[in-house]
């Protein structure tokens, strides 16, 4: 059983996860699940649904790499912010990052990083 420390932590995370420009609708709908079952009988099934769709969700940063350099990435971002975001990602891969970084990104890796503690 998950610790209240780690608990709270992770319900932090999933807030921050939750509130960013760029959490996809089935990660939001994991963390409401997981915040609405924490507690109850119902955390374990719910906390081993949201680890598998945060591991689905989170973006490597060659993925984003060669998204922002492809036409559907320029659709999304629109040309310019494409180059900007694939540049960035050049840049963050080069300094070691292994996912993207943006905010949705960022908390799902924080949280993946409590995986053990969590299960």
């Amino acid at each position: 059983m998950m610790n209240q420390k780690v608990k709270d932590y992770v319900t932090g995370k999933l807030n921050e996860l939750m509130s960013a420009p760029s959490c996809s609708a089935e990660a939001k709908a994991a963390a409401e699940s997981w915040l609405e079952a924490a507690g109850t009988d119902r955390e374990a099934e719910e906390t081993k649904k949201l680890i598998t769709e945060l591991e689905e969700d989170i973006m490597p940063v060659d993925t984003l790499i060669a998204f922002a350099g492809s036409e559907a990435g320029a659709q999304v971002f629109g040309e310019e912010t494409a180059k900007n975001v694939a540049a960035h990602a050049e840049e963050i891969k080069a300094a070691g990052a292994k996912y993207c970084d943006c905010p949705a990104c960022a908390a799902v890796a924080e949280i993946l990083e409590k995986k053990e503690e969590l299960l």
